[in-house]
């Protein structure tokens, strides 16, 4: 818990130098001023409202008892097991069956599910699935995987602004030819900032260190009181993830059970371990 707290503290310190950075490659001094007072602001959002902001990111719904029954109940027994307060639950219309956590406490847990998910498993499956991601919410992962989620959102939104920015200056002529240097380096720093800024937005999800999937996986067999439904459920959805594309953001991909973005940069820039290591690790435990 501390050492999350440690890195919570060290992701909102390392934010604002990065924004800093690159409001200084954009737009000098003046630039760099900006980036200060938008980095402080988002410190601030990131820290209040990363939860709801992963949520909305991802297109997720709450739903109330009456709509999803079987879920609420489900979600309220898990939560007794793991002693903590029951999550406001969502639903996340997706085919790809998936599922992640967020709050920055467990007092606010939240726990999204897809439509896929709840018609692709079993409902020993699926609860080993919800225990998983209590156990995020027990351990206090889910404070700092939303921050990421919402650091990489934030890279991301600058790197297309300095796309548009070039662009704009593309088609407005750009500046007088006295001023053809600043206006060559400002769109030297506009190409790097759109090269660099996607690949630092995937450096912060993988920081986030991927033994909390083992502990979350060990924590939710814990509350089920059994490993391997958890295990049939990640060789489903591992599955099924290849096969079922998701359109989920790049910038959330790293809450989820299984990364739905598979493929490609997705394979390389993992942000879980291999699958098949996770479910080996399971069944020794019921072995």
């Amino acid at each position: 818990m501390i050492w999350n707290t440690v890195k919570t503290t060290m992701f909102l310190a390392g934010l604002t130098g990065l924004f800093v950075v690159i409001g200084g490659a954009l737009g000098g001094q003046v630039g760099m001023m900006i980036a200060l007072v938008f980095a402080l602001a988002m410190n601030m959002g990131a820290w209040w409202f990363s939860d709801s902001l992963a949520l909305r990111m991802s297109g997720a719904q709450e739903v109330t008892p009456e709509e999803a029954p079987e879920l609420h109940e489900m979600v309220e027994v898990l939560s007794v097991r793991a002693e903590i307060p029951k999550p406001r639950v969502y639903i996340i219309e997706s085919e790809t069956p998936n599922a992640f956590a967020t709050g920055r406490s467990p007092a606010k847990g939240a726990v999204a599910v897809t439509t896929g998910i709840t018609r692709l498993l079993t409902r020993d499956e699926l609860a080993g699935v919800v225990a998983h991601e209590l156990a995020h919410i027990k351990h206090r992962d889910t404070l700092i995987s939303s921050i990421a989620a919402t650091i990489a959102g934030a890279v991301t939104m600058i790197a297309d602004m300095a796309m548009w920015s070039m662009v704009f200056s593309a088609f407005t002529g750009g500046s007088d030819d006295e001023d053809d240097g600043g206006g060559m380096g400002e769109m030297v720093g506009g190409v790097l900032m759109m090269i660099l800024a996607p690949i630092a937005a995937m450096i912060i999800q993988m920081a986030i260190s991927r033994s909390r999937e083992y502990l979350a996986d060990a924590g939710g067999a814990q509350i089920l009181g059994d490993p391997l439904p958890l295990a049939s459920a990640l060789e489903k959805l591992e599955w099924a993830a290849g096969r079922v594309p998701m359109q989920a953001s790049p910038a959330t991909s790293h809450l989820y059970i299984i990364n739905p973005l598979v493929g490609g940069l997705g394979n390389l820039f993992r942000t879980h371990p291999q699958t098949e290591e996770r479910i080996a690790r399971l069944r020794a435990m019921a072995g």
